[in-house]
């Protein structure tokens, strides 16, 4: 599984470029917007080809997800564990840990899980240079919840993660910070369709 995560910020074409990556087969796409009101976030999905909105999730503005016929949540790690976040029976959640340990105690109530970050980020500067996370996966012991890496994923590097036993690869950085956003995914697609 290949997901991709929206930058904080706008950028220039961004939904453009979001419904041409689901085009090439982009499994999904995680609208991660902290900054933008509601208004602006219905404007956002608006821009999103409807036939790809059951495979978006929402980082926030849930109530959207009527609206637009979006099924997937996701809750970040400090929410999980400050129980500011609901089960659903109708939905499919997500949430993030940052270490195995923490991965290891989650229940099947959530789909999957990003742990990152695997290596140092490329949208985050600095972030991650001294992660112990790739080596620690070694340590899964859950099966009940997909484990997705993220985390200064790219084509170059994201065949070295599939060593270990995860479930796919969330990419941000390789995507939005390169001039080629497309020709990056299509790379990383065919190294992961080749594992």
């Amino acid at each position: 599984m290949i997901i991709v995560i929206t930058p904080e910020e706008l950028v220039e074409n961004e939904t453009e470029i979001i419904n041409k990556l689901f085009q090439e087969g982009l499994d999904l796409l995680h609208l991660r917007k902290p900054f933008i009101n509601e208004d602006e976030m219905t404007n956002f999905i608006q821009k999103i080809d409807s036939k790809f909105h059951s495979q978006l999730v929402l980082h926030s503005h849930y109530d959207l997800a009527e609206i637009f016929n979006i099924s997937r949540f996701h809750f970040r790690e400090i929410d999980r564990l400050n129980n500011l976040y609901k089960s659903f029976t109708d939905k499919i959640i997500s949430t993030s840990v940052h270490d195995i340990e923490a991965f290891n105690e989650l229940n099947e109530e959530w789909e999957y899980a990003f742990i990152s970050p695997v290596f140092p980020s490329i949208s985050k500067k600095g972030y991650g240079e001294n992660s112990t996370v790739l080596n620690d996966l070694k340590n899964r012991k859950n099966q009940n919840v997909k484990l997705i890496a993220l985390g200064g994923i790219n084509e170059k590097n994201m065949n070295e993660i599939f060593e270990y036993e995860i479930d796919g690869v969330a990419l941000l950085g390789a995507i939005w910070e390169n001039d080629e956003p497309l020709h990056v995914f299509r790379k990383c697609k065919e190294n992961f369709n080749n594992l």
